[in-house]
């Protein structure tokens, strides 16, 4: 395999997957070396069935293995919400501040701030052939939003033993810990080993 497509236009997710994947033997590619590229309604019922979607698009319409993610944040005062939903929850408020504040203040309503950040991967190979590798990173949501790294929900989520958001930290630091660094490291190891 000498191209791999990663399916999708996010520079930040893009340069994220970048430096976990350095690989030499294989070329990374994504969605902004191609001409506007339509993307396929995520109508999944799961971040496998979203991912899946994605991953398969870009297989039928490049015909080349490609891969997909979909990712999200589940907050427990929120009964697990927005889920599969995280990228839509934050354009129905007119800054992520406005969602913020939303969410810490059901977090301390609740007397809850337990949430988690759930990735999965699915890596299409050929068709009819899809594989899907998950991560998930348990925290807690922040009081309130600090850091201006990362991006989405980072600067709101605090994980498991640490004192930092996600968007305090700097990108080596969160890549050695984040729920798509582990969905990647188990494609990875699945690819290349």
């Amino acid at each position: 395999m000498k191209n791999l497509l990663f399916f999708s236009h996010n520079n930040k997710k893009v340069c994220e997957v970048e430096k976990i994947l350095r690989r030499k033997d294989v070329k990374i590619l994504n969605l902004n070396f191609y001409n506007k590229v339509k993307e396929p309604i995520e109508s999944g019922n799961s971040f496998a069935e979203n991912a899946k979607i994605k991953s398969s698009f870009g297989l039928n319409t490049f015909e080349v293995p490609c891969f997909a993610d979909d990712s999200g944040i589940c907050i427990e005062a929120l009964n697990n919400k927005p889920g599969i939903k995280s990228k839509r929850f934050l354009e129905n408020f007119k800054t992520h501040r406005n969602a913020f504040e939303y969410i810490i203040s059901s977090v301390v309503n609740k007397k809850n701030d337990k949430a988690f950040f759930k990735t999965a991967i699915c890596l299409s190979i050929k068709k009819n052939h899809h594989i899907v590798f998950e991560g998930t990173v348990n925290g807690r949501i922040s009081k309130k939003p600090k850091g201006i790294n990362g991006f989405g929900y980072d600067p709101i989520f605090i994980p498991d033993g640490y004192k930092k958001t996600f968007a305090e930290m700097n990108s080596k630091e969160k890549n050695t810990i984040s729920h798509r660094l582990i969905a990647l490291r188990k494609m990875e190891s699945f690819l290349f080993n």
